[in-house]
């Protein structure tokens, strides 16, 4: 990490020292969530009961987002974030204390994940936000260049690292490591001193009323302004097949294959993150940030289509590559477009909103994949199905060729989300239509300037 840090420019030295206990942070998470998918799956076979460990994950982020964005606004980030990732550190030591004494449960792992991510909940609208107060506007990019690396290096140490430590230290053992790397992150954050926003508190103070408001602020700030509103609108809909993906992915796999290929595939189709990852982190992303966003769904879409042809270790891998090598542009220049854009001060709330907002869909996507592969797919291509002569003749029948079948088509929306949004004038221009917010944060956030609309650029 030190060599990291000469290799960047004094700017973003800062970041880079918060951001390598993040990544440490990423790559224990990868371990244990890992670990836990294969056990819940391997207890029953169950794509339902999967899926309701990723549903659990997902939750609070729909419902505990926006109260955090408030709170996210009116507390230190810094300390919020040492708080949040204390909080996920000692959910995870309790699960994994369940395990080691032999009475865990499936039920437990859910209440476990639903603590943890409550806490990250908190925790992710807090780190983007203190982002903006550590990296200038123009290195934006690629600061979260480096954020798409550190998830994309998670993603592939994390599931070949715990397939071999589940059979060396056991899957308490993976878990305790993550505890101790949300430790490293902590300690990361509280060696870098970084200003606090002056906030006035409204004339009533923190009460109800108050917080209810504060609350709401965020989607009244993104509805006043289109262009915002059309990427929340499009990521609502490609998160829901990327909710698809990661409620389902597992039971692909484990349908024709064992663990060790699951955990190969999901690594070799990862490197595509940090390949992403890097030319997000050195190149920062097309001029205008929209194009990163809706130029390359296409090829996400096209990867997730392949991905659900054929039970071919070498396809799916290949598949893999093309979806994940877009994550890293696509995420990152819409965290650098939005980190541009909203001021400072209430960054915590509109982004908590946002993520609300567009993380509702995978939410769904987890809720209802599991009964759609188990209830309705799976029968439909089983040998002797309805569709095992006809859809079955060209992507297979038998066990999970139902769930291929669902990936075949959770590859269209986001193709078309991108069409329409080229189509929206207001979306399109959304890099011009917006003018860049103040480098400093105003002491007001309870008096912000009104909420109107802008001006759309004639093309």
């Amino acid at each position: 990490m030190r060599r990291l840090g000469l290799l960047l420019p004094p700017e973003l030295r800062k970041f880079a020292a918060i951001w390598s206990g993040q990544l440490v942070s990423t790559v224990g998470t990868g371990l244990t969530e890992f670990a836990l998918g294969v056990w819940v799956f391997q207890r029953d076979g169950s794509a339902t009961e999967y899926a309701l460990v990723a549903f659990c994950i997902m939750l609070p982020h729909i419902v505990v987002s926006p109260l955090a964005g408030a709170f996210v606004d009116r507390w230190d980030r810094r300390w919020t974030m040492i708080v949040a990732d204390t909080g996920s550190a000692l959910s995870t030591l309790a699960v994994g204390m369940m395990l080691w004494t032999g009475q865990l449960e499936v039920w437990h792992v859910y209440v476990g994940v639903l603590v943890s991510s409550t806490f990250a909940a908190v925790q992710v609208p807090a780190y983007m936000a203190l982002m903006s107060q550590v990296v200038p506007k123009h290195q934006l990019g690629r600061a979260n260049g480096l954020n798409e690396f550190s998830w994309a290096t998670g993603q592939v140490i994390a599931p070949l690292a715990a397939g071999f430590l589940v059979t060396v230290i056991s899957i308490y053992g993976v878990m305790l490591i993550d505890a101790v790397t949300f430790l490293v992150a902590v300690g990361a954050v509280l060696a870098v001193p970084v200003r606090r926003l002056r906030v006035v508190p409204s004339a009533d103070g923190a009460t109800g009323e108050s917080l209810s408001r504060e609350m709401a602020f965020g989607w009244k700030y993104i509805v006043a302004r289109p262009g915002l509103l059309g990427l929340v609108g499009f990521f609502f809909i490609v998160n829901f097949s990327m909710g698809t993906f990661n409620a389902l992915f597992t039971p692909l796999v484990l349908s024709f294959a064992q663990a060790d290929v699951l955990g190969t595939l999901l690594s070799v189709g990862s490197v595509g993150l940090v390949v992403g990852g890097v030319v997000m982190s050195v190149w920062g992303g097309p001029r205008r940030r929209v194009h990163g966003v809706l130029g390359l769904a296409p090829i996400f879409g096209l990867g997730l289509m392949l991905m659900g042809a054929q039970p071919a270790p070498l396809l799916i891998g290949a598949a893999a590559f093309m979806f994940f090598v877009t994550h890293p542009i696509i995420n990152g220049a819409d965290h650098a477009l939005w980190q541009s854009k909203v001021p400072l001060d209430v960054q915590g709330r509109v982004f908590a909103t946002r993520r609300a907002i567009e993380n509702a869909s995978s939410l769904l996507a987890f809720l209802i994949a599991g009964p759609l592969a188990d209830d309705l797919f799976e029968p439909l291509l089983a040998s002797g199905g309805v569709l095992s002569t006809s859809i079955g003749a060209v992507i297979g029948e038998g066990p999970g060729r139902g769930i291929g079948l669902i990936f075949v088509l959770m590859g269209i929306p986001p193709i078309l989300a991108a069409i329409f949004g080229y189509a929206s004038s207001r979306l399109r221009y959304v890099d011009d239509e917006l003018p860049d917010a103040p480098a400093d944060a105003p002491a007001e956030i309870h008096d912000y300037p009104a909420l109107e609309p802008q001006a759309v650029p004639v093309a």
